[in-house]
């Protein structure tokens, strides 16, 4: 079975003169590409088991991510989706892995440097737990950014230590097994390597360390050379250790001359435990859930941020309405919602936040909504909209009611950093008359509502009651898969403008939004065909108009190329041109960082001014990469002159491409781009939605653990400006009111760092799994420069079960199953089972994994828990799980051989193991 395996694991190998295990950007063999290739097997396999389950074939219609997704979620689902959001999902893991090498860069355990092997394995497990009791929360992001943290780690272990040395071909599980004890290990005062003068030896390791399997990992000084005697170093130019005998260094990092095969069983080997890993979590979630974290759901998610205050009784009723509308009319399409959020506000109450992947629940939770209480007319609008947004999923469309101004407009740069940073747009219907007022520093002005709502790619509907279920159509519009944004600009007044935009084949159900009073427009086809506002039913579309809300839906016969719309008003308004295609980007602002393992981490806040800017972009195509040429990638303000800003372009492979921008626009800008879609052969426009800025300001903060429920969590934070120096305003919030406390003000000195340490303290009571959304923000006295930076810590509880529960299978009854398997169509076979926990939290599920047939099980409270299986013989394998409370899988595996045969395996055969041989054989 070994030699199979290695054979097996040889397909995952990525030939050539390339470097391994270095975060993104470091050749074709990375950490990137190392956990992509490891997702992409597991979550392939969980998209063919669940599509088959309903009777349906997995047959992608090609190898891109995007055919992947429209196979995994359904063949039969009427319409298209985007693969937005599971590419963004890969991203994300991705880019937190490739941060180990910054955030940690001098952390033995992290990388398991210098024999830190307990702590390594503690840090893996740690993590493990986290992502497992965030799923169970539904906080996917959060579980996402452990995972690609741990990957990181995992991975490291096989080329920083001497596993693949010692002959080892397969993953050590103990790694990721907290019953199982590491073993044989280098103590402190035992040399492990030979001396290497020339540090190109082929193996240092020393021959009783090799004869007696002792597991060994080199010693890393980035900042000394210290290390005990006879110690293997890490190597390379930057290990200081490596010039103290024994010299030279095992990492495997490196392809070189000296350790090709050495290298490439390092990368397969941690693909396969990258593998192991992330079975050990599917099971736990399940295969939904598994997937639902790595964004493979349909994209649209339904949030809505209610308020319920007296007057408000008209509103409820129509959001419930639409709500229903919404569920009923994209029932079983790709554009039923995947996910319904919803948070009520008053004053001075908001929340909680309601969260349902049921259609029904959502209808029941909108009905409870009463309207009561109120009168003093602000309320606590930001408040709930706080919620939504750390709620939700990044990306997602926001729906704001409200008739009343915002009491807690304090709150307003915390929005403003959240919608930034998750990417999510926010779109207010006002049903109020707001007249103009002296100015509060309590309150909010109608003008606070579009400026979040610009800054966020949404709009600020204005209208009565009675005709608020005219706008809402604009929530029917947004809230599919594949919402794709063509153009937006704001304008505050002037003179007439003309805004040119650029239709291309793929794009349905294009709509016009213009928001503002006393508007006039003139809407021309590249034919020269126009329709202007006093048109509702023209050659080009339907125009409806509702407070001051112009919408233009434009005729399904609509033509591809260069449109332009002249508008014309006195006064502020905003233009926005949506549709629906597959073909999109998703992008991040990075900055590029050193030290041994060089790559990109994301900018968690604003860009730096007075430098380049950098951006991470992926462009996805209706077949993939391949079916798209990126022409232009640039700039542009929203709020003045029509004038972009493009920049250099460096493909990286697999449809990422960098970009950068050496001049940047000042103000707000959004980022645009232009190609060509091979597959119609025609221009394509698109444009993000969140407004940007750069700032001078510079906030470090880095998450290095969970929260434990009732005790207090430190938080360095260190600031640094580049401007003005001078006293600086800090400001930290958290979604959940966890008490925090940290400094109000620091006096910074440009271009030297001030430090703080915030304090947060996650109440005892607190439910494992929760997540909790921290923003900190600097901002000068002056106010005219400030930054942000969002982090999410989870709060997980203190674990002490560490044991899988066990099945012992007590009875087969396979005697009529015939060996001619053409003859089993008559025939069945039985399974009985015994599965117990011990001492530990308590068996939670059980679920069938590999077998068509039925899987029954008495009380799952029942210390002992009796299963039985009944399948056709033509079912001659069965696996199921058992997974408990804290997320600890144990499994059952049994398969029967024809009658007066032998077994078809001797053995469980692990998934992971299985999917390697899969693709082998060159079968999905």
């Amino acid at each position: 079975m070994a030699s199979l395996l290695g054979v097996a694991l040889l397909v995952l190998a990525l030939p050539g003169p390339t470097v391994a295990f270095a975060p993104i950007g470091g050749g074709a063999s990375t950490h990137e590409s190392i956990t992509k290739m490891a997702l992409m097997k597991v979550i392939e396999e969980t998209c063919r088991i669940m599509v088959e389950e309903t009777g349906e074939v997995f047959n992608p219609t090609g190898p891109s991510q995007q055919e992947l997704i429209q196979a995994c979620l359904g063949p039969t689902a009427k319409g298209e989706v985007s693969g937005a959001k599971f590419r963004s999902a890969l991203r994300e893991i991705t880019l937190q892995n490739g941060l180990i090498d910054m955030d940690f860069v001098n952390s033995a355990p992290h990388h398991f440097h210098s024999e830190a092997f307990l702590e390594g394995r503690g840090l893996i497990m740690e993590g493990m737990l986290a992502i497992k009791a965030n799923i169970r929360e539904d906080n996917f992001k959060a579980a996402r950014e452990t995972l690609g943290r741990i990957l990181h780690t995992l991975q490291d272990f096989y080329s920083h230590s001497n596993w693949v040395e010692l002959g080892y071909t397969e993953p050590y599980i103990n790694l990721i097994r907290p019953d199982l004890p590491l073993e044989n290990l280098a103590n402190v005062n035992t040399p492990t390597c030979s001396d290497c003068a020339s540090k190109t030896c082929q193996n240092q390791i020393l021959p009783d360390i090799l004869m007696e399997k002792k597991l060994t990992s080199g010693y890393m000084g980035i900042f000394s050379s210290a290390k005990p005697e006879g110690k293997c170093s890490h190597g390379g130019e930057e290990d200081l250790t490596s010039a103290k005998v024994p010299r030279g260094g095992i990492s495997k990092d490196e392809r070189r001359s000296d350790n090709v095969a050495l290298h490439e069983a390092a990368i397969k080997t941690a693909t396969a435990a990258s593998i192991q890993l992330l079975e050990d979590i599917r099971s736990a979630a399940g295969d939904r859930n598994f997937l639902r974290m790595m964004g493979i759901a349909r994209s649209s998610v339904l949030s809505f941020v209610i308020d319920t205050t007296g007057s408000m009784s008209d509103d409820i009723e129509e959001a419930r309405s639409v709500c229903s509308e919404i569920i009923d009319s994209k029932k079983g399409t790709q554009d039923e919602p995947s996910e319904y959020i919803l948070v009520p506000f008053n004053d001075p109450d908001f929340g909680p936040l309601i969260r349902t992947t049921d259609p029904e629940k959502m209808k029941t939770e909108i009905s409870k909504l009463k309207a009561n209480g109120g009168g003093d007319d602000p309320e606590m609008c930001l408040s709930g909209l706080q919620l939504a947004l750390t709620g939700a999923p990044p990306s997602s469309e926001i729906y704001v009611f409200t008739d009343a101004l915002a009491k807690d407009i304090a709150l307003k740069d915390t929005i403003f950093a959240l919608m930034r940073s998750s990417k999510s747009t926010v779109s207010f219907f006002l049903t109020a008359v707001f007249r103009r007022r002296r100015r509060s520093i309590l309150t909010a002005s109608f003008r606070d509502y579009q400026d979040l709502a610009l800054a966020s790619g949404g709009q600020a509907i204005q209208v009565s009651k009675a005709q608020l279920s005219q706008a809402t159509d604009i929530i029917l519009d947004t809230s599919t898969s594949a919402l794709v944004t063509v153009l937006q600009r704001a304008r505050s007044s002037g003179s007439a403008e003309t805004f040119p935009f650029m239709l291309d084949e793929s794009l349905k159900n294009i709509t016009i939004y213009i928001t503002g009073t006393s508007v006039t427009f003139t809407l021309t086809n590249p034919a020269g065909v126009s329709q202007n506002q006093n048109e509702a039913n023209g050659k080009l579309g339907t125009i409806k108009t509702v407070g001051n809300l112009w919408r233009i839906r434009l005729n399904s016969d609509k033509q591809s190329g260069t449109w332009q719309i002249n508008i014309n008003s006195n006064q502020l308004y905003t233009l926005k041109v949506t549709g629906q295609s597959i073909i999109t980007f998703i992008y991040d602002f990075v900055e590029k960082f050193g030290g041994p393992h060089p790559g990109y981490a994301v900018v968690s806040g604003r860009p730096p001014a007075g430098q380049p800017v950098t951006l991470m972009l992926s462009v996805i195509g209706r077949k993939g990469p391949s079916s798209i040429t990126v022409k232009e990638v640039g700039l542009v303000i929203v709020s003045g002159p029509e004038a972009v800003t493009n920049g250099k372009i460096t493909d990286t492979g697999d449809g990422d491409i960098l970009v950068t921008v050496d001049a940047v626009p000042e103000g707000e800008f959004v980022v645009v781009l232009k190609g060509t879609d091979k597959v119609s052969n025609s221009e394509f426009q698109r444009q993000s939605t969140t407004q940007m800025s750069v700032s001078k300001v510079d906030i470090q903060a880095v998450v290095d653990s969970s929260v434990e429920p009732g005790k207090t969590f430190k938080l360095p934070i260190s600031v640094m400006t580049q401007g003005s120096g001078g006293t600086y305003t800090i400001n930290a919030r958290n979604d959940r009111n966890f008490p925090m406390t940290s400094q109000k003000t620091l006096t910074l000195t440009t271009g030297q760092a001030a430090n703080d340490t915030l304090f947060i303290t996650a109440p005892a009571s607190t439910q494992s799994g929760t997540d909790v959304t921290l923003t900190i923000e600097a901002k000068s006295s002056s106010g005219a420069d400030s930054n942000y930076v969002v982090l999410r810590l989870s709060v997980v509880t203190k674990i002490t079960d560490f044991y899988q529960p066990q099945c012992e299978v007590y009875g087969v009854l396979a005697d009529d199953c015939p060996k001619d398997l053409s003859q089993c169509g008559p025939f069945h076979w039985g399974l009985s089972a015994n599965l117990t926990d011990g001492n530990g939290t308590g068996i939670e599920s059980i679920a069938l994994r590999q077998g068509n047939g039925t899987l029954t099980h008495s009380s799952l409270q029942a210390p002992i828990i009796q299963a039985q299986y009944n399948a056709s013989c033509c079912s001659r394998i069965v696996e199921f799980i058992a997974v408990d409370k804290v997320g600890n899988v144990g499994k059952c595996y049994r398969s029967i051989a024809p009658a007066g045969g032998s077994p078809v395996l001797s053995l469980s055969l692990p998934l992971w193991l299985c999917l390697l041989l899969s693709a082998f054989a060159g079968r999905p």
